[in-house]
């Protein structure tokens, strides 16, 4: 029979008898780099859902997406600000910058 395990956010195995084992934990923690007056969208990570609707459907490819699935600027100045994304975004968490 297995032990009753449990997992606390810091990564930590307590088994039944509070030994506690490290495992490793992925950090999905996503900031922003780059400033939103000079960078051609902005993203608003709190509210992304990670869906990439906005990466799949960005006409010159100048978005893309992180390890973790969270959208970011990956070329600049390949965006032409139609504002694609922000019109696709199901969670208003995009909004580009016009010129």
């Amino acid at each position: 029979m297995p032990d009753k395990v449990e997992k606390n956010r810091d990564g930590l195995i307590i088994k039944q008898d509070d030994t506690p084992l490290k495992m490793q934990v992925e950090v999905n923690e996503v900031k922003y780099e780059g400033d939103y007056r000079t960078a051609p969208v902005f993203i608003f990570h709190d509210w992304c859902k990670k869906c990439g609707i906005c990466v799949a459907f960005c006409p010159t490819k100048a978005l893309g997406r992180k390890i973790d699935g969270s959208p970011y600027v990956q070329y600049p100045e390949k965006c032409i600000h139609c504002e694609t994304c922000d019109r696709l975004c199901p969670d208003f968490a995009i909004t580009g910058a016009k010129r």
